[in-house]
């Protein structure tokens, strides 16, 4: 078939012959030849001698000549066929170019994916946020905008938040094992603490010591002879002396010359003298006993330096053999003699 032929077996409508005979086009059911210029076959335009041949959805046009249809217009190179009432203008190349209805159809589609994607991912994303990355709060129940707008303290609030603790920790048991925390008076109460028991201590190894080296002389019938002495801690004899003072000896041997060696005793201090042996002198002349220079066996020799002793015997020059305790603060068992004119001699009291 030549180009200025028309496939008979395709009817033609009255408007496709008024074109064909004006332009020297003749048109078939889609397809249209130009003589010697523009096919166009089922939706693509092919250019004629001199033109460019495009595929589907392309537009070509020969020559640099344009076409014109009754409502469609076939552009210069480069251009597009455009549609009966559908035409989108643009610059290309410099010249006017339309779009057909199915690239504009195209493109309106691309760009309302776009948006519908852009929505999309901008009420999506902060959702997923929300779910994942803030913590979860339990609600309870009723708790509205009035209770969360409310300044007052609200008990369903405060009740959604509630911790339920075992019985068993109620009641932790509070040790103090690890740490102490004193006062100033508990400071200074274990400082006195301490004192005492380093002097205790002190005392402990003394008395060790004492007993060590506390041997009974024999003559010595002090009955508490082994008994620590007040300066190691020791207490008081059954005569309420000191144990191994001089005035509980000499108190002992006025009870032994009468006979009383076992509790009641005769003598004891508070029948007899003060336990400061300078006070015996002054006790003696108050209780109305013998006080002389004269010593005799069984007195009490008096010393003004505060002592006591035993008168033992009176020797044939007249010196005074005596029996004493604590002669120079040794606590031990002793015996001298002395000068009748060293001491004042304090008689036995009346039995």
């Amino acid at each position: 078939m030549s180009h200025d032929q028309v496939r008979s077996d395709i009817p033609q409508t009255r408007a496709e012959r008024r074109l064909r005979e004006r332009e020297g086009t003749v048109l078939a059911r889609g397809n249209i030849v130009s003589g010697g210029s523009i096919v166009l076959r089922r939706g693509n335009i092919v250019a004629g001698p001199g033109g460019a041949v495009l595929r589907r959805g392309s537009a070509a046009t020969g020559c640099g000549d344009a076409v014109p249809g009754r409502a469609d217009t076939v552009l210069r190179r480069g251009g597009a066929a455009a549609g009966r009432e559908n035409t989108v203008s643009a610059q290309r190349s410099g010249r006017s170019v339309k779009a057909t209805p199915a690239a504009t159809s195209r493109a309106g589609a691309l760009r309302r994916g776009r948006s519908i994607r852009a929505v999309t991912a901008f009420l999506i994303v902060p959702g997923l946020v929300g779910v994942f990355a803030l913590p979860a709060y339990a609600v309870g129940a009723g708790v509205g905008a009035n209770a969360a707008s409310s300044s007052h303290f609200n008990r369903t609030v405060a009740e959604a938040q509630e911790v339920i603790v075992s019985g068993q920790v109620a009641d932790p048991a509070i040790s103090r094992d690890s740490y102490t925390a004193i006062t100033k008076a508990d400071a200074d109460h274990a400082a006195r603490v301490a004192e005492t028991a380093r002097l205790a201590a002190a005392r402990a190894e003394r008395v060790k010591q004492v007993r060590a080296t506390t041997v009974h002389v024999p003559g010595d019938d002090y009955p508490w002879w082994d008994q620590l002495p007040d300066t190691y801690g020791g207490g008081l004899s059954p005569l309420n002396y000191f144990y191994r003072e001089c005035v509980d000896f000499a108190a002992w041997r006025l009870n032994r010359d009468v006979g009383s060696t076992s509790p009641p005793f005769r003598f004891v201090w508070a029948n007899l003298a003060s336990g400061s042996a300078y006070m015996w002198l002054s006790a003696w002349r108050h209780h109305g006993w013998p006080v002389s220079s004269t010593p005799i066996v069984g007195s009490v020799a008096w010393f003004p330096y505060n002592h006591v002793a035993y008168v033992q015997a009176i020797n044939s020059d007249g010196s005074v053999n005596i029996e004493e305790y604590n002669w120079g603060s040794n606590h031990t068992y002793g015996r001298r003699t002395i000068a009748a004119s060293d001491a004042t001699y304090l008689y036995p009291p009346p039995g």
